[in-house]
């Protein structure tokens, strides 16, 4: 409501001034506001709870370490329902106690506030610290170090679970050097599955291809390898396989036999941070990674051109069998990762595991 004040002809709202009383009923003190023993119970259930809360998200970690992966629980994952109630309980314990400790323990009295403009003057802002101090005040949270502590605990702990978590981003590189390529195993689509003749490529083409191991053999109702295994190792032992003339291949030493015909097989992991890469350019036979445009020539043994990476692809050794299709001849001679700190290291010991000179 406002009304109008009339001075020479101009007509000037009048601020109105808050209702004294709104109709708030009488205010209704609560248990805990009178007895002082009652306030103190409260306060150490309500650290129970944080405390409980630290627990819970320490068995998550244990969870995570103790319990298998393939193990079940009343038909489920024994592990994820592990995970999912300790790091599920533990939140849900931290907000409860939270929400008894703004219930039973903070200040409680109404308030009435005018609105004001939405631009803040400098009275505003000192205003705005000086509730935050009242805030920090009535929460008591200084007169009450046992909810304090035992919240920053809880929430501290809550951090454990998300360093374990980060151990699922992948198995770490160092020390994994083999794929499951073998001498022998056949070189076969990765849509339908189908071995190639050297007759089923064309100078220029490229086909996305992995190892047989992942498609069951004729008379077989899996795989060789299955499960979340599979799913790993198909990310590694993925490859490309690419014709050209084979006048514009130049092999480095030791790798003159281990094309078909202008026919080379490299991995589909860009050596920068693990891309999966398959765009080519037939004209130029360079191969370009999407991610940070690492390009790698692949007439000349998969030599970086371009961009962050700086080791080249590795490349898998290709021969026939009786029957006229692409096998593999060994696995990777070169470890097949994204670049780490180690991998000189790794490469070398792989290097005189097979026999091989320094690079």
């Amino acid at each position: 409501m406002s009304e109008l004040d009339h001075h020479g002809g101009d007509a000037t709202p009048a601020v109105a001034e808050p209702i004294a009383d709104p109709g708030l009923p009488e205010h209704a003190y609560r248990v805990t506001d009178v007895d002082e023993a009652q306030a103190r119970r409260t306060e150490r259930q309500i650290s129970l709870m944080f405390a409980a809360a630290a627990l819970l998200a320490v068995g998550f970690c244990v969870a995570y370490v103790v319990v298998d992966f393939d193990q079940t629980f009343l038909g489920w994952s024994a592990q994820n329902f592990a995970l999912g109630a300790t790091l599920g309980g533990a939140l849900l314990l931290i907000g409860i106690g939270i929400i008894q400790w703004a219930k039973k323990i903070m200040s409680d009295h109404e308030m009435v506030e005018l609105r004001h403009p939405a631009a803040s003057s400098e009275d505003d802002r000192a205003a705005v610290l000086a509730d935050l101090n009242a805030g920090i005040k009535e929460s008591q949270i200084g007169r009450r170090p046992l909810i304090r502590n035992s919240l920053l605990g809880a929430v501290g702990a809550l951090a454990l679970p998300g360093v374990f978590l980060l151990r699922d981003l992948g198995p770490l590189p160092h020390g994994h050097t083999q794929t499951v390529w073998r001498k022998g195993m056949r070189v076969v689509n990765d849509i339908s599955g189908l071995p190639m003749k050297p007759s089923d490529l064309e100078v220029g083409q490229l086909v996305n291809a992995e190892p047989a191991a992942f498609f069951p053999a004729e008379g077989e109702e899996h795989a060789e390898v299955h499960g979340h295994e599979l799913l790993a190792a198909k990310a590694k032992a993925a490859v490309i396989v690419v014709r050209m003339r084979p006048e514009d291949i130049t092999p480095e030493k030791g790798k003159e036999n281990w094309g078909i015909d202008g026919i080379l097989c490299y991995s589909k992991i860009c050596t920068h941070v693990g891309c999966p890469i398959s765009l080519w350019e037939q004209q130029t036979h360079h191969l370009l990674c999407p991610c940070h445009q690492s390009t790698f020539d692949l007439a000349d043994n998969g030599k970086v051109v371009f961009g962050p990476a700086y080791r080249p692809l590795p490349q898998l050794p290709l021969g026939l069998d009786e029957e006229g299709y692409i096998i593999a001849m060994s696995d990777f001679l070169d470890i097949v990762t994204p670049s780490y700190p180690e991998l000189a290291r790794d490469q070398k010991k792989l290097d005189e595991k097979n026999g091989r000179g320094e690079k």
